[in-house]
């Protein structure tokens, strides 16, 4: 993923804001083992304190909830934030509707930073300086994404075709696998000590493949309701033609660990 906040969809608007029940709904995807390389590293268990930015519905929490860490999580969205407090209602998690940029929380307040499926709607200078003040001795900064392979899997390429011609703005497709860019500004904050890359064969039926689609930039966070329902019909048709009722979408997924530099 190297999209800068400066060239996503050429500057067209969007709020994950509009789409935050059906992302509540169809993006907790993650399979197990996206999770499992998180806890490999020991992050995010018990006895940490773990900022998760741009938490969206609340996903990275919710799920590594039962590891034991102390969870906080922020997002710009006032709907995201409302709904990832529905979905957590039994769990001990603090949100609250924050920027990256600025959160209020005293120096030294985390042992782990997370950042899911957002880094690159960041300001980086911004967020590089305030990451490390918020960050305790030896914290760390985590960096995750995950997305299909629309290259090298059928289904997702004709998808992600479709996408494109409601919204040729999107610069959400193309996507190969690779590393996370780190920009420069946060080496002088921060050490990168490690990453993975791997592929992974994501389930979906054809309603949760539909509604991940849905809930992409490209349609659901910026298209009005009228060409959503368009788009809707054209994609239902789609899947019923070329997808059988459960399958699978190659996806790859990355993690960029970065310690504190003192």
């Amino acid at each position: 993923m190297k999209e800068a906040s400066g060239t996503i969809d050429a500057g067209k608007p969007f709020d994950f804001g509009k789409t935050a029940a059906d992302y509540a709904k169809f993006r907790d995807i993650y399979p197990a083992e996206f999770y499992r390389k998180i806890l490999n590293r020991g992050l995010c268990v018990k006895g940490q304190r773990v900022l998760d930015v741009g938490t969206g519905t609340g996903v990275l929490p919710r799920n590594l909830y039962s590891y034991g860490a102390e969870w906080t999580g922020i997002d710009l969205s006032e709907g995201q934030i409302a709904m990832a407090k529905v979905l957590s209602n039994d769990m001990d998690i603090r949100y609250a509707v924050a920027s990256a940029e600025a959160p209020d929380f005293p120096d030294d307040s985390f042992d782990v930073i997370t950042a899911c499926q957002c880094f690159w709607y960041f300001n980086h200078a911004k967020t590089a300086p305030v990451f490390h003040r918020l960050l305790r001795k030896n914290g760390r900064l985590l960096l995750l994404c995950m997305a299909w392979l629309p290259f090298e899997d059928e289904i997702a390429a004709a998808s992600e075709k479709l996408v494109l011609r409601f919204s040729p703005q999107w610069t959400g497709g193309g996507e190969v696998m690779q590393p996370i860019e780190i920009p420069a500004c946060y080496l002088d904050y921060f050490e990168p000590v490690y990453h993975d890359e791997f592929r992974l064969a994501v389930p979906f039926t054809r309603e949760s493949w539909h509604g991940r689609m849905k809930t992409c930039r490209g349609i659901g966070a910026s298209l009005t309701a009228q060409e959503i329902a368009a788009w809707e019909e054209e994609h239902r048709k789609l899947l019923a033609e070329i997808a059988p009722m459960r399958f699978t979408v190659l996806h790859y997924a990355a993690l960029a660990e970065l310690k504190r530099k003192e």
